[in-house]
């Protein structure tokens, strides 16, 4: 069977451009508002508003999880129903799915509502094991994209 060229580029986009935005999130973006004392000049804000910045950034690109979770999902079962079946594919697959409906789907509801609480809520050490959780879910989100981009690749050179 003839592969579309153009579902295979733009899944490969996808991974890839996730993999950056999850890298970018990550590394630049979370240093940067849990330090902007650093870089305003006469605006302080506390760790409690910059989470809640945080937060926002992050619920907002839940939407962009969600999609990738679906096109995962819709991509790899028509590969494997047409029969091209890898198990390197298939779990690093299995392990975007998880982490990032995970993520927008259990973790950041969580840490929004024990934000409603204020303050005092996310001083709390369960806060704290959940915020740990969800740090850990986005490093295996990172690397089971960057597995799975480079999988495809190298499937796509063999086809």
């Amino acid at each position: 069977m003839r592969r579309n060229i153009y579902f295979d580029f733009g899944y490969l986009i996808t991974l890839a451009s996730t993999f950056g935005a999850v890298l970018v999130l990550g590394v630049i973006v979370a240093p940067v508002v849990f330090n902007s004392d650093i870089y305003t000049v006469n605006v302080n804000i506390n760790h409690y508003n910059m989470g809640l910045i945080m937060s926002e950034i992050f619920r907002r690109f839940g939407y962009v999880l969600y999609f990738v979770a679906f096109y995962v999902a819709v991509y790899e079962a028509v590969d494997y129903k047409i029969g091209n079946r890898d198990r390197v594919t298939i779990l690093s697959a299995f392990a975007v799915l998880f982490s990032s409906l995970m993520f927008v789907g259990v973790y950041m509801p969580k840490i929004l509502a024990l934000q409603a609480g204020g303050e005092v809520a996310t001083a709390s050490e369960a806060f704290e094991k959940l915020h740990l959780a969800s740090e850990i879910d986005f490093k295996i989100l990172a690397v089971s994209l960057i597995v799975l981009f480079v999988r495809r690749l190298m499937l796509l050179r063999r086809a």
